[in-house]
């Protein structure tokens, strides 16, 4: 079944409203909050790297008010274990068994704030369970539920007791953004309400998990035509192809813009994917799945300006007729 276009004016408005009430918390920052209901809704994760107090964690609060689930923040630090993470099996005494504590990552929204602060032996807990809404303890799979969604957040500019996150985990992550600091106009707004030191606490649900995970569903029925699936291709490889990165865009990584694309046309009122599509997001959903050689970094060349320049090297499908019809 193909999404049709009225069900993508209704697929519009619902994202819009959603991202109204959740900017009503965090004030100026649309488009950032945009990525991450997207995200969401591809059933994707989130690491947000930023200053810190720019409003990481007040953004996940104020997604978890906006969807009637649960939502659960861990403070990573490098004495926690992974069992903290995933939950332990405890035997009882009683009942002369073995009993499965669940840890909190079974919720639908986990903050898991300043991730890189744990131990990577910590970090890989996460793995299985973004990967495939599961975890596994002594043998015996748990899953999670959907909606299930992961917002990291890292400070770029502390190293002290800090740990790199690895490749594998971050190619795990759909998109890495950055809310950054907000307008003169908008910080007087928010020192106004000063007194007010939760502002996620005056949201109110506007949508339930079970409508969310109806969402992320029709969102995979937009349409993308074969021109376009060979535009995102051809990006891939050419990110792997480019004299400046030692490892480019994975197939997990080709995977998850498919998937992300068909949210943020749908999020559009379009049922269907355009290749502008796929230039927005290919910043957010590649640029930190990219491992630079050693000496294009010495030199001073990120992971953005290689992402840049595919999209400048690789021809974009002309033919409007290819790219909009089912």
């Amino acid at each position: 079944m193909t999404m049709t276009p009225q069900q993508a004016g209704w697929f519009q408005g619902t994202f819009n409203r959603l991202v109204d009430n959740v900017d009503r918390a965090l004030m100026g920052k649309r488009d950032v909050v945009s990525l991450v209901l997207a995200s969401m809704l591809a059933e994707g994760h989130v690491l947000l790297e930023d200053a810190p107090g720019t409003g990481k964690t007040s953004l996940a609060k104020a997604l978890a008010a906006t969807v009637q689930g649960t939502s659960t923040r861990i403070q990573f630090t490098p004495d926690l274990l992974p069992s903290d993470v995933t939950g332990v099996t405890i035997y009882d005494q009683k009942t002369q068994s073995f009993d499965f504590h669940r840890g909190p990552v079974f919720t639908s929204i986990l903050l898991a704030d300043e991730i890189n602060r744990a131990s990577p032996k910590t970090q890989s807990s996460l793995l299985e369970v973004m990967e495939e809404g599961r975890v596994t303890v002594d043998g015996v799979t748990h899953e999670v539920g959907r909606p299930f969604l992961v917002i990291a957040t890292q400070n770029p500019i502390e190293t002290a007791g800090t740990y790199k996150l690895p490749e594998a985990q971050l190619d795990r992550f759909l998109i890495k953004a950055s809310i950054g600091y907000p307008t003169v106009e908008v910080t007087e707004r928010i020192l106004a309400g000063s007194a007010e030191r939760n502002p996620s606490s005056r949201l109110t649900p506007l949508i339930t998990t079970d409508a969310i995970a109806d969402m992320a569903d029709l969102g995979q029925t937009v349409h993308v035509d074969g021109a376009v699936l060979r535009y995102a291709a051809e990006l891939a490889e050419a990110t792997r192809a480019d004299q400046d990165t030692r490892l480019g865009v994975s197939v997990r990584g080709a995977l998850a813009m498919i998937r992300l694309a068909k949210v943020w046309a749908a999020a559009q009122g379009r049922h269907y994917v355009i290749p502008d599509d796929i230039k927005v997001l290919a910043q957010p959903a590649w640029a930190h799945r990219l491992v630079m050689d050693p000496e294009a970094e010495f030199a001073g060349v990120v992971q953005s300006t290689v992402v840049q320049r595919v999209l400048g090297d690789v021809p974009a499908p002309q033919n409007r007729a290819q790219t909009t019809t089912a």
